[in-house]
């Protein structure tokens, strides 16, 4: 990694997608703002110059199916000891980067629909032009008075109130994606490392489906993002 102008090490994403979503059912598959879900952020990597390589680990044949036709996707069928709704992040990116081609790894997922290429790119040469942190990870900056459960504040004294746009932030990992290498995540065995960089994104692009809301706020924005 070093300083200076763009830097064209290339990167493997990992979209792990399975069948199965409690909440939003098919949330993969099912069609959003004129196209399967999953295809936002597959076209997104896509046009990404730094990445090569996009493993979609899944446990669908339906999902194989709907993203084979990609030309940098390959499909990894998820083995039994990997499937089911128990199972966390980590042993699914290990068995991932058995069979990445790339050191540097950017994970994410397909219901992340409104994320740039363009702040992916960034995300990533920020990544590569520094030695300070080993990995990335995505926050939202939020500017509001939080409290613990206890009812003591946890950002600001009631006693003297001030105007919200002049608090220090707080962060939300918003998940959208993570930069980390092979041989961080293998020493560390998870993928923020021991110093993550976090990310600052505009919430608009962090939109992340998770219950009937999102989905429906995502759609929103794609067929806005459309119409410009």
């Amino acid at each position: 990694m070093k300083n200076g102008g763009m830097i064209t090490q290339k990167v493997t994403a990992l979209v792990p997608m399975k069948a199965h979503s409690e909440r939003v059912p098919n949330k993969n598959t099912r069609p959003l703002a004129g196209k399967p879900a999953c295809h936002w952020v597959l076209e997104t990597l896509e046009s990404c110059t730094e990445i090569d390589e996009v493993i979609v680990n899944t446990d669908s044949t339906e999902i194989a199916e709907l993203v084979q036709d990609f030309g940098k996707v390959k499909v990894l069928m998820r083995p039994e000891y990997l499937c089911g709704d128990e199972v966390s992040i980590q042993p699914l990116i290990e068995y991932d980067l058995k069979h990445a081609t790339n050191e540097v790894i950017l994970q994410t997922h397909s219901t992340n629909p409104c994320i740039s290429s363009k702040t992916i790119t960034r995300a990533i040469q920020r990544f590569l032009k520094q030695d300070d942190f080993d990995s990335v990870m995505t926050v939202t900056p939020i500017k509001q008075r939080f409290y613990f459960v206890d009812g003591k504040p946890v950002n600001h004294d009631p006693n003297h109130l001030i105007q919200t746009q002049k608090l220090e932030p707080l962060y939300h990992e918003n998940s959208c994606f993570y930069i980390f290498t092979k041989e961080m995540n293998a020493l560390r065995q998870n993928r923020l490392g021991s110093n993550p960089l976090f990310f600052e994104m505009d919430p608009l692009e962090a939109a992340d489906i998770d219950e009937w809301e999102d989905f429906y706020w995502a759609e929103y924005l794609l067929n806005r993002k459309k119409e410009k």
